[in-house]
């Protein structure tokens, strides 16, 4: 699969200091990267990054700012968004073999790994992923409660364990009366 924002960034131009680069995508990568997460439109992502090589790797330390529409999960209504997401990711060589046997867990202050082949790192994937990840899954307008209970989708207190018990005593309560 080719990017819709391919952005390498050399591995031998990273050196041990601060390397400080930002990125913008363009009308078609917006586009593109609109179509690839679902979304209606992407009006703007940009990034900073601050690159460092460190002995585990190269660690990038930055943020991403992008002003998406979404679609609302009920109606299909256009909601405007928008992205400002900080990020910490620490780019490893692919293991060897290809896979990764071990799972790594992370604290809050650790970085999230992604891991690269060849003599470059992505930063504008890396870029658009963290936008894709900071998004709301289930957007929804004003109107969606309406739509999802007109539909007979229950809310989420309906859904609990004791909201259908709930539902039953009023029930009870209207056929006594």
């Amino acid at each position: 699969m080719t990017p819709e924002f391919p952005r390498p960034q050399r591995l031998d131009q990273i050196g041990t200091g601060d390397n400080q680069i930002v990125l913008a995508a363009d009308a078609d990568e917006r586009a593109a990267l609109a179509k690839r997460f679902g979304l209606l439109s992407l009006e703007a992502l940009e990034s900073r990054f601050v690159l460092r090589r460190e002995s585990q790797g190269i660690v990038a330390r930055g943020h991403v700012s992008a002003r998406v529409t979404q679609a609302c999960v009920a109606t299909g209504t256009p909601l405007p968004a928008t992205v400002e997401e900080d990020f910490a990711i620490r780019f490893l060589p692919e293991p060897a073999g290809g896979s990764v046997d071990d799972e790594v867990e992370l604290s809050a202050d650790e970085c999230d790994i992604v891991f690269y082949t060849g003599n470059a790192i992505d930063l504008g994937e890396a870029a658009a992923e963290t936008m894709a990840l900071a998004l709301d899954p289930f957007p929804r307008s004003p109107q969606a409660a309406s739509v999802l209970k007109a539909a007979g989708v229950l809310s989420e207190e309906e859904a609990k364990p004791f909201g259908a018990l709930a539902g039953l005593k009023d029930a009870l309560a209207k056929k006594g009366s």
